[in-house]
């Protein structure tokens, strides 16, 4: 099993991996999963992230060896949270317009992760565990003594701004922008603030779970490649209680103390883990000929519906890349796409807009909403030499869904929304007659 350090912390690499770990020597037990008598006094417990009957190329489940089950704890009670919204996403109409947001404002007092969360579009449904949610996070407070279980999706988290450290039952990951964060639903986790405040984008997926996209006719190589997903290796805290763990169900937030932590896992085995992918290694492929490929090129995750080939959420970036190609129209083209589309900016500039789409934005291309570059980029396209180019400082991403995004009622009333923003596509003169 391949391990590596970094930046002082132990990780696993490669994603679906079955990976055993341990933090205490023996006590992963020899050939059975649940002894009848644990080492050191501890308990196992089974974490399924998917069914039971699932088939075994994507069942995805991991036994942990614990202090305490995590079941021993009290009843839950309802807690309120004004800004962390849940499908179904009917509040207010979805607007037939194209949408984009420049950055949400810090918040105006201290806030968490989980505080600090807001929604601003989903689809599907919790209960039928289709759809995703997209928030941007803002969070000035690390999370002491708070925890946090989803119990209605996975969660891909996207810095903009400052750098994350996520304790987990499965062990701790340091993630940075410019990277990407997968946590599986139902695990309990928390996030302290090494650089004091942080900021980013999250993606939360009711449906199938992100996956690796299959890569047909590019062969065995190119875009994420799995040994460059690292997941954590265990490290059981020892934090005294009492503590608190948030609980989200079903679209509602319940609340419970407990009197210790909920990571106290000394040793697990499995592929169910939070895992994180540096973005710079992502392995782009390009046209070398002409035309601009289609943005699915740049797929990172995909997590797959009932229909072949059509996602529930497709996960794309559009990172630093070269443009090679002759007699091309080199951005993305004028378009109508069946699937909604959602962006974010991480950094740089979006080779599609001249401006107005700045890192930690939001844009919202809906279905068959046409879209493509503004006036400025297509003028500049059109007429500029096509020498090898260069795209140096840029990490633009997508969230693509077969289902529409519908912006929540504090969105809609945000702000920060550009009221101007089908204006950048004035100002192209009409073809001849």
């Amino acid at each position: 099993m391949d391990t590596g350090t970094w930046l002082g912390l132990r990780y696993q690499s490669g994603f679906g991996n079955e990976f055993a770990t341990e933090a205490v020597a023996g006590t992963l037990p020899s050939g059975r999963n649940s002894p009848q008598r644990v080492a050191h006094g501890l308990y196992a417990e089974l974490i399924s992230g998917t069914a039971f009957t699932a088939p075994r190329a994507v069942n995805l489940r991991t036994w942990t060896y614990r202090r305490r089950p995590s079941a021993m704890h009290r009843k839950l009670r309802p807690m309120p949270h004004a800004t962390w919204l849940s499908a179904p996403f009917d509040q207010v109409p979805t607007p037939a317009n194209r949408l984009r947001w420049n950055p949400w404002p810090d918040p105006d007092g201290p806030a968490d992760f989980v505080d600090g969360i807001v929604t601003v579009a989903g689809n599907g449904s919790t209960e039928g565990q289709s759809g995703v949610a997209v928030h941007v996070y803002r969070a000035n407070t690390p999370m002491r003594g708070r925890y946090l279980l989803n119990a209605d999706a996975e969660m891909l988290v996207v810095p903009q701004a400052g750098a994350l450290d996520v304790l987990t039952e499965m062990g701790r990951l340091h993630v940075a922008p410019g990277e990407i964060l997968l946590l599986p639903r139902g695990v309990h986790l928390r996030v302290d603030l090494p650089d004091g405040a942080a900021r980013g984008y999250l993606c939360e997926n009711y449906g199938a779970p992100f996956r690796l996209p299959e890569l047909g006719p590019l062969g065995s190589n190119g875009l994420a490649n799995p040994r460059d997903f690292l997941a954590p290796v265990a490290a059981c805290e020892a934090a005294a209680g009492p503590v608190r763990i948030v609980r989200k169900f079903l679209g509602g937030f319940w609340e419970v103390e407990r009197d210790a932590t909920p990571l106290d896992v000394v040793a697990w085995h499995g592929n169910l883990t939070p895992c994180k992918y540096d973005l710079s290694r992502f392995m782009a492929m390009g046209s070398v000929t002409f035309d601009h490929p289609d943005p699915s090129i740049n797929t990172v995750l995909t997590s797959p519906s009932e229909t072949a080939g059509t996602a529930n959420c497709d996960f794309v970036i559009f990172p630093p890349r070269w443009l090679v190609a002759e007699d091309t129209f080199r951005p993305p083209w004028f378009h109508r796409n069946v699937m909604s589309e959602l962006m974010g900016l991480v950094r740089g500039v979006y080779d599609a807009k001249a401006e107005g789409f700045v890192p930690g934005g939001i844009s919202l291309h809906n279905c068959m909403l046409p879209h493509g570059p503004d006036a400025a980029t297509f003028e500049r396209a059109s007429n500029e030499a096509l020498a090898p180019r260069r795209l140096a400082d840029i990490m633009a991403f997508m969230f693509e869904s077969r289902h529409v995004f519908r912006p929540t009622a504090q969105a809609l009333a945000a702000p920060n929304l550009q009221p101007d923003y089908d204006e950048v596509w004035d100002g192209f003169r009409p073809g001849p007659a």
